[in-house]
């Protein structure tokens, strides 16, 4: 099976050109989306993503003029196109790109939302989709369908609010709707191949914990494995020293080894996604300080012009899908021809995913707040922060396109019409999303956190431990002194566990990671990025 299926009939006949034709104008196509995304920079409604999404359906719509109504693509979609060559740069960049030092201060509240969070949406959007699509005359969907769909529209796209936010002026928030975003998208993706192993015809209690101990043994195992490529990757570069010869050689094994723990991910069935997001954690905490000054420029600039590029390439295609005609006729069959039932499908599924995340946002928000009470000068979880999270999450992106794709077609294309209108479904929620919560989103940030609002400035206070009062245990000091500091650090770890966990964690890595697998040296300060 190749990348692409190509549509060469409607758009040049040349044998020889069948090829270069449809790649020539998506690329042209392409360069136009950067074009006028930078011309429009400053637009206060508009961002990079909606206006890839704008040119592709004005190009669908001339493609489809074009081709007199028989197709508005210029390449038909490969859901093997999208998660082995796409997605490793968005999700590796994501990683390597993240400010350390903020991610792992909310560690836990991150790991909250993105994973017990998508646990709750899932279930929520799962049940309610099972229970109200039959009342609009909508059946056919299995139970494994409907278990698809909860981890489909619970994958999160908070492209559009981080590119409002700012990291400076409220590195928290940031943080939060950051990290929440990219844990988000490797849970749902786990989740829906945890999903896929289920015998749906022996369904029970027991298989849903069976799915949970899958998601475990996937998480973890994912993590592992990108761990250990990140550290292998750091010791390699820390002890043969790439740079004194060629720092192409370099930025190449960093490229070359982040990719290959993300092949190798699944290869062995895992989360390609969380492998490669914590190869590029680690290589940036690490490996980066290895190589040389050109080489760390190079590295940064290389991996988000690689992001870049393949987001834009994902929403320029979803704006031209949305004009497919076959999937439209498909799935007007399998609706009797009704537009009410159509909205009605479209709406149910908008609703839910707005209950679904209201359900895990707030309640998580008030018990992060509750774990962090002691630690006065923390900063907590704002009602606006929330609001602000709680919209973030409303928008769907990429991953739910692929899953979808993945679940209801084969190599893009349906031949069942029940498919084809989770299909159309999947596509319209997207753009809906996208489209009019995005343009909606800078207006309602600026609102709920204006410029002057202290809110905006709401830095990252971590409160001051000093290592006399959390220190780690000594074999040069006697037992019962030792027992005295485990009693101290265990009182400071239920008072304020993230930056005790946060401390110690610092103390280790200095005293015996950065020594073996590099980082900044002695004398150098370390900053928000080596966190």
């Amino acid at each position: 099976m190749g990348i692409f299926d190509y549509v060469s009939d409607d758009i040049g006949n040349g044998s020889s050109h069948k090829m270069v034709v449809p790649i020539t104008v998506f690329v042209a196509i392409l360069c136009l989306c950067l074009v006028i995304g930078h011309l429009l920079e400053e637009n206060r409604w508009v961002n990079e993503s909606i206006t890839a999404i704008i040119i592709g359906l004005i190009s669908g719509t001339i493609i489809l003029l074009i081709s007199k109504g028989k197709s508005s693509h210029i390449l038909r979609f490969n859901e093997e196109l999208f998660f082995i060559y796409l997605l490793p740069p968005i999700i590796f960049n994501a990683g390597f790109q993240v400010k350390k030092k903020q991610f792992f201060h909310n560690f836990l509240t991150i790991m909250s939302f993105g994973v017990i969070g998508v646990f709750i949406s899932s279930s929520i959007i799962t049940a309610g989709s099972w229970w109200l699509f039959p009342k609009f005359n909508f059946n056919g969907l299995t139970v494994r369908d409907y278990l698809g769909i909860g981890a489909i529209f619970s994958s999160t796209d908070t492209v559009c609010t981080l590119q409002v936010l700012h990291q400076d002026e409220t590195p928290f928030l940031y943080s939060l709707v950051f990290g929440e975003g990219v844990v988000n998208d490797a849970t749902s993706v786990v989740l829906f191949n945890a999903v896929q192993k289920i015998d749906v015809d022996r369904f029970n209690g027991w298989s849903a914990f069976h799915v949970f101990l899958d998601f475990l043994y996937l998480f973890s195992t994912s993590t592992a494995l990108g761990v250990s490529a990140g550290l292998l990757t750091s010791y390699i570069l820390r002890g043969l020293y790439f740079g004194r010869h060629s720092s192409v050689r370099e930025v190449s094994l960093m490229l070359l080894m982040a990719y290959l723990s993300y092949m190798l991910a699944e290869l062995f069935s895992l989360s390609g996604i969380l492998t490669v997001f914590f190869a590029g954690i680690l290589m940036s905490h690490y490996a980066w300080h290895n190589v040389t000054d050109s080489s760390r420029i190079t590295t940064r600039h290389a991996f988000e012009a690689m992001s870049f590029i393949a987001e834009t390439f994902i929403f320029l295609y979803v704006g031209m899908d949305a004009l497919d005609i076959e999937k439209w006729k498909m799935s007007k069959q399998s609706l009797a021809g009704s537009v009410w039932t159509s909205m009605g499908i479209y709406g149910t599924v908008l609703l839910l995913i707005a209950i679904g995340r209201a359900a895990f946002v707030f309640p998580l928000s008030a018990f992060s707040n509750f774990l962090n009470r002691h630690a006065t000068r923390a900063p907590s979880i704002t009602f606006k922060h929330q609001v602000v999270i709680w919209w973030a999450g409303l928008m769907r992106g990429a991953v739910s396109i692929a899953l979808a794709f993945k679940q209801f077609t084969y190599s893009g294309v349906t031949v069942d019409p029940v498919h084809a209108v989770m299909v159309t479904t999947t596509v319209i929620v997207v753009l809906f999303s996208t489209l009019v919560f995005g343009f909606l989103t800078k207006p309602l940030i600026n609102y709920l956190l204006p410029h002057n609002d202290n809110t905006r400035r709401n830095i990252d206070r971590e409160p001051t431990i000093s290592k006399e009062t959390l220190p780690l245990l000594s074999f040069d000091e006697s037992a019962s002194t030792n027992l005295l500091r485990a009693k101290d650090s265990l009182s400071m770890l239920f008072q304020r566990p993230v930056y005790t966990i946060h401390s110690y964690w610092r103390r280790f890595d200095d005293t015996y990671m950065r020594p073996i697998f590099g980082g900044p040296a002695r004398s150098e300060p370390r900053n928000e990025d080596s966190g």
